[in-house]
């Protein structure tokens, strides 16, 4: 393959890694049909279908499986040679991905990213905002963020916040014009803004608990939000309905007012959050340093 190809094989392979054209454009900065083009231009030089393409989806062929598998390693390699060429003595290089749920991003990903890039700025991170649950082993991950429970036992874990509660909200207008409920069966009466379950695609039953007791109360409501947090508080601020979040992301409108705990008695606790990665010993400097901030960060957090 002709040397001159190599930035299309650089684009083939972000392809192949994000099983998306307009994912890969993204994350390239540059436009869908440049990363089409480029691709095409790959499978003409080496007369092969490297991409099958469907309009809800792309995936690999044989040919482009063993072209992912042969060229990503070394051109990885490549790229962190080139890096290492120019950075200063002690200094840290190379690239950290990430798989981090939408509710952990305000206030664990960001606070934890405004120090890391400060202090490593030859580091690159990707991060892909995902609710299901993934094997980041398997796609190519370095670590993630989840709550410990979605956690398999054999990675190491790093706790990145306190425990904290799932909580059932309300505006101060919602619960004057339609009551408070008293009791977790009370919310079959109620308007509930609701989510769908990232792993079985099914409304979520909402989780509460007291003492040795738990419910799990099948809710209902004319809206129906997948995977936003920030979206589902700001329509219980407006009144849309009840709302189910972890306390700490409405934490500034219940100090304000503008939202207002119900059935408080009954709040689960969730450990927190943690990053989690396979193993000390496979991880990259990269990974090293991103969990050394992350370490420094979470004992920030729990002394204020």
């Amino acid at each position: 393959m002709k040397a001159s190809l190599l930035p299309q094989l650089h684009v083939f392979l972000v392809v192949a890694r994000r099983r998306s054209f307009a994912d890969a454009a993204r994350e390239l900065g540059v436009s869908r049909s440049a990363v089409s083009q480029a691709v095409r231009q790959l499978e003409d030089e080496l007369r092969v279908v490297l991409l099958t393409r469907t309009t809800r989806s792309v995936s690999l062929t044989d040919a482009g499986r063993r072209l992912v598998e042969s060229a990503e390693p070394a051109l990885t390699q490549a790229v962190a040679a080139l890096a290492d060429l120019t950075k200063q003595p002690g200094e840290t290089t190379g690239r950290v991905r990430l798989s981090v749920p939408r509710s952990a991003v305000p206030y664990v990903v960001a606070p934890l990213l405004t120090t890391f890039r400060a202090r490593h700025p030859r580091i690159d991170v990707e991060i892909t905002v995902e609710d299901r649950f993934v094997d980041i082993v398997a796609d190519g991950y370095d670590a993630g963020v989840r709550l410990t429970e979605s956690i398999e036992r054999d990675m190491v874990q790093v706790r990145l916040t306190g425990a904290f509660r799932f909580v059932v909200v309300g505006a101060p207008g919602y619960l004057a014009q339609h009551g408070t409920p008293q009791r977790p069966e009370d919310l079959l009466q109620h308007e509930c803004i609701t989510f769908r379950s990232s792993t079985t695609d099914t409304l979520y039953a909402w989780e509460l608990e007291r003492g040795k007791k738990h419910w799990r109360v099948a809710v209902r409501g004319g809206v129906v939000v997948s995977n936003d947090a920030a979206l589902t508080s700001t329509l219980a601020e407006r009144g849309f309905g009840l709302a189910y979040v972890a306390e700490p992301a409405v934490g500034e409108a219940l100090r304000e007012g503008r939202l207002q705990r119900v059935l408080e008695a009954y709040s689960p606790t969730v450990p927190g959050f943690f990053l989690y990665y396979p193993s000390r010993a496979q991880s990259s400097p990269a990974l090293r340093a991103f969990v050394e901030v992350a370490k420094e960060t979470a004992r920030a957090r729990a002394s204020t």
